[in-house]
């Protein structure tokens, strides 16, 4: 899914830990091979409308399609013609060619997706569904259970910026995640995800636009420099976060309690200067402040 994963759990010897973790990444490429759009010979790659999907895609879409719904597609899994241009215009630091973005955008809209139990429709020839906004924290909720099925319930997946976090490290009230803002939390039994422009982002005639791009218009965010979202877990924070990400902090907020997140955002503005802001019961630092 182009990122690294990483887990840390405790065990109560060596040979458990590493036969947990091996199945967890095991899990991680069994998904992998199933909801990447980098690999041509994916479930995803080769998904064409009629097809029954396997159940984990299916769960994957339902929750996509919930979200894009309750965000009026904000996100969005049918935004691939999009994300291509995107990645091609990074790579080349200039903007999507209009024609070539307007033509996309007609092949995107989740209005034009439909799940029939594990049956998928495509209305409009030429979609392409792309799931780097969800499936990232979905792998880590499905390795997470792996190692809660070994009893290994003191553990945390790490997925880029997609957490799924169980039970807290013995004898602390959680794992110490870092947020947008520069702060930290501690967090356990939930997911939690961080979305922005941080590391991937092209600037184009002094505007920076991020990889994140709103769906309903075709190009990137600009100024959102970071945002995290916490949730019940990691499948549901990652979406949600992308969501943020092109809602920002007035809309996004509104919306944090109907999709049953809490969410922090820091927005970056042309002259520099930075803005905080958060729903009224995301966690507050613990005391020290540091990982």
């Amino acid at each position: 899914m182009g990122t690294p994963v990483r887990v840390v759990l405790y065990a109560p010897d060596r040979a458990s830990a590493d036969a947990a973790a091996r199945e967890a990444f095991a899990e991680v490429a069994r998904l992998d091979a199933m909801m990447s759009d980098w690999r041509a010979d994916s479930e995803l790659s080769r998904l064409k409308s009629g097809d029954e999907v396997s159940a984990g895609l299916a769960d994957v879409l339902r929750v996509s399609l919930d979200v894009s719904e309750k965000t009026d597609g904000a996100f969005d899994p049918t935004v691939g013609p999009v994300v291509a241009l995107w990645r091609r215009a990074r790579h080349e630091k200039r903007l999507p060619d209009d024609a070539a973005l307007a033509e996309a955008l007609e092949r995107t809209g989740f209005e034009k997706l439909e799940l029939d139990g594990r049956r998928v429709r495509l209305l409009v020839p030429g979609m392409k569904l792309d799931l780097g906004g969800i499936a990232k924290g979905y792998a880590a909720d499905r390795a997470l259970a792996v190692l809660r099925a070994a009893g290994l319930e003191h553990a945390l997946v790490a997925a880029g910026g997609d957490l799924s976090l169980g039970a807290p490290p013995p004898g602390r009230a959680g794992w110490r995640v870092d947020v947008a803002g520069g702060s930290v939390v501690e967090l356990a039994r939930c997911g939690a995800a961080t979305s922005g422009d941080v590391e991937q982002f092209v600037e184009v005639g002094g505007r920076r636009y991020s990889h994140v791009v709103d769906p309903r218009t075709g190009m990137g965010v600009e100024r959102m420099e970071a945002v995290t979202v916490i949730a019940s877990d990691g499948t549901r924070a990652d979406a949600v976060a992308t969501a943020m990400s092109v809602l920002g902090p007035v809309r996004g907020m509104a919306r944090a309690e109907e999709l049953g997140v809490e969410v922090r955002f820091q927005v970056r503005y042309p002259d520099g200067t930075r803005r905080v802001a958060a729903t009224s019961h995301f966690p507050p630092s613990p005391t020290g402040g540091t990982r």
